[in-house]
């Protein structure tokens, strides 16, 4: 609650700064956002880091078996995950990244750029800085962000249902307390366990569209009282009891 109302607060003084120097908020004007705004419209063809900010954030909005590569290239696919995305918010489905679509991205992300519906700390639970996997503290936090963007767009899929994260960032420690496999993706930021509902079988079924390239589920080994997904370079899928 208390994030949406700073979101609100941050649209509001930025119409008034609109009305102080005569410029009315229109429907066609993006709105500046406090974690990430974009400064024009993106279409295919485009380059540069805004591309690569947008990729982020609809690399969730794939074809099963798919991964958007976070290149900075205005592609195909980058194209194709756009338009995805502008139609399950009710978008015109063009392709163009424009003021609607970066101003639906802006009403579902937080200041510290995670999606509303998700944080940090329910992606780390093993400690607070990120430190000790097989990467660096940073490209882990930087993972587990891409990780929660695709999550958000299984949660929207699924009929905005509230998704359960049991584990995600593990340092090497953390990892081991818990007989974690030496090459978990736990290690890299980029993996989570889902428990809860919807069922195990349907997030493992739900999260083939959300390019997730590692999912492993009921009927694999250790996996029969959770969902992992995560971003392998090797892409494996195994639950069997769900048909994966």
């Amino acid at each position: 609650m208390f994030r949406r109302a700073s979101r609100l607060l941050l649209s509001f003084v930025m119409l008034m700064v609109g009305v102080a120097v005569g410029v009315g908020a229109t429907a066609t004007t993006a709105q500046a956002d406090s974690c990430y705004t974009w400064g024009r419209t993106l279409s295919q063809g485009a380059s540069g880091g805004d591309v690569t900010q947008l990729q982020i954030r609809v690399a969730g909005w794939v074809t099963s078996g798919e991964r958007l590569s976070y290149d900075g290239q205005y592609g195909a696919r980058t194209t194709a995950a756009v338009k995805k995305f502008q139609s399950a918010y009710g978008l015109a489905a063009d392709g163009v990244a424009g003021p609607a679509t970066f101003n639906k991205i802006y009403s579902l992300q937080d200041a510290d750029c995670t999606p509303v519906h998700f944080s940090y700390a329910e992606l780390n639970k093993c400690n607070s800085d990120w430190s000790g996997g097989a990467v660096s503290a940073a490209t882990a936090k930087a993972n587990a962000l891409k990780t929660m963007w695709k999550l958000e767009a299984m949660r929207h899929a699924l009929g905005d249902v509230p998704l359960t994260i049991s584990s995600g960032f593990r340092s090497r420690a953390c990892n081991s307390a818990v007989g974690g496999s030496a090459t978990s993706r736990h290690l890299y930021g980029d993996a989570a366990d889902l428990t809860g509902s919807p069922s195990f079988c349907r997030l493992a079924q739900q999260s083939r569209t959300h390019g997730f390239s590692e999912i492993l589920g009921p009927g694999y080994p250790g996996h029969d009282d959770h969902t992992h997904v995560a971003f392998d370079p090797s892409p494996y899928w195994s639950a069997p009891n769900c048909g994966i």
